[in-house]
């Protein structure tokens, strides 16, 4: 695999059919949305599809390419859906021949709540479903390991974390954080997060990104 820190031209070696859709799934296209859309599309290019988006914005009709119709819709025999609650977990395999992944475009929240079965999964009976592991990863860093694995890459053999802290320190209230319990794969000895939404997130200007110390409850 190729690939510079910023996620710019991120090469793998993988099937020329290899697509990933992300389904979008939440009412509005917030900000933190649109920031790990970018992301994603960073890792993806062109093998990237945005779905079940009715009235796209400007800002992301610029980075690929976009359906306003759902995923399983437009590809009700060859849908993939990465679904946490899934039974069995991805490999390469399931992603040869013509397969689209589909990632759920939804904010995680802590514990989950199974949005993507219930949205997804449910709604089509007949397609596959593949879990990513124990994780709840964000938008981008699902379609980061879903990158690797169609390349041949075990899952077990990608390396993440879970649970990042954001802390800047506001004058003259004093330190602030915010604790993402989400899983990140890390590239170039960093968690993979937009730099846009991490300075969102904070509203400070380089604030600090730590790893939690301690098990997430």
């Amino acid at each position: 695999m190729r690939c510079g820190q910023n996620l710019q031209g991120c090469e793998v070696d993988r099937g020329v059919n290899f697509k990933v859709a992300i389904e979008h799934l939440e009412p509005e296209l917030s900000k933190w949305l649109l920031y790990e859309y970018e992301n994603a599309a960073k890792v993806l290019g062109k093998s990237l599809i945005f779905t079940n988006i009715k009235r796209p914005p400007r800002t992301l009709t610029k980075l690929s390419t976009i359906k306003r119709q759902s995923a399983l819709r437009l590809f009700p025999h060859e849908t993939l859906i990465l679904d946490p609650r899934a039974k069995k977990t991805l490999t390469p395999q399931d992603l040869k021949g013509d397969s689209i992944a589909v990632i759920g475009g939804i904010l995680g929240e802590h514990p989950p709540r199974g949005r993507t079965r219930t949205l997804l999964t449910l709604k089509a009976p007949k397609a596959k479903a593949r879990n990513l592991g124990n994780w709840q990863f964000t938008i981008d860093g699902a379609a980061y390991v879903t990158n690797l694995i169609a390349s041949g890459k075990k899952l077990e053999l990608i390396p993440v974390k879970c649970g990042l802290v954001l802390r800047a320190n506001f004058k003259p209230s004093g330190v602030h954080e915010v604790l993402l319990p989400y899983a990140y794969p890390i590239v170039a000895n960093k968690p993979l997060i937009s730099n846009k939404l991490v300075n969102y997130l904070m509203n400070a200007k380089n604030p600090k990104i730590a790893w939690r110390n301690r098990p997430l409850v």
